[in-house]
């Protein structure tokens, strides 16, 4: 692929796994100061590793959780949390990721991760509201 077509192809990943409200919004936003960043995300994140035929896009969801919960990102974790649903990933899934990133992230880490991914769930629906065990 040259740089054009990974850029396009980044793109369309990109899309496909965040949603196109998100993609809009940020590309909305593209500026001097920033568009060279942009560019970059789209065509090596989305468009060289992103499209590579060794992981499914499912598989790579949860590995991007478990990193963005090891590096306590919480922005990026919610949104990755929310991009999780389309590449198929379930809400147990998730619990399931977050509970193996607890031993190997940490306990604090992870009881953070609860928080923030039940938050999107519940406000995406994929899980009911309530009450929830306290911490």
């Amino acid at each position: 692929m040259d740089e054009r077509e990974r850029y396009t192809k980044g793109l369309e990943v990109r899309r496909a796994v965040l949603g196109d409200a998100h993609v809009d919004r940020s590309v909305q936003n593209l500026n001097a100061f920033n568009g060279e960043f942009q560019d970059l995300i789209t065509r090596y994140a989305w468009g060289t590793i992103w499209t590579r035929p060794g992981l499914p896009r499912h598989t790579r969801s949860l590995l991007t959780l478990v990193m963005l919960i090891a590096l306590n990102r919480s922005d990026e974790f919610k949104l990755h949390v929310r991009a999780a649903a389309n590449n198929g990933v379930t809400p147990d899934q998730i619990k399931e990721t977050i509970l193996q990133a607890a031993i190997y992230c940490g306990v604090p880490a992870a009881n953070t991760a609860f928080h923030l991914a039940e938050e999107v769930l519940r406000e995406t629906g994929a899980i009911a509201g309530g009450a929830s065990p306290q911490t």
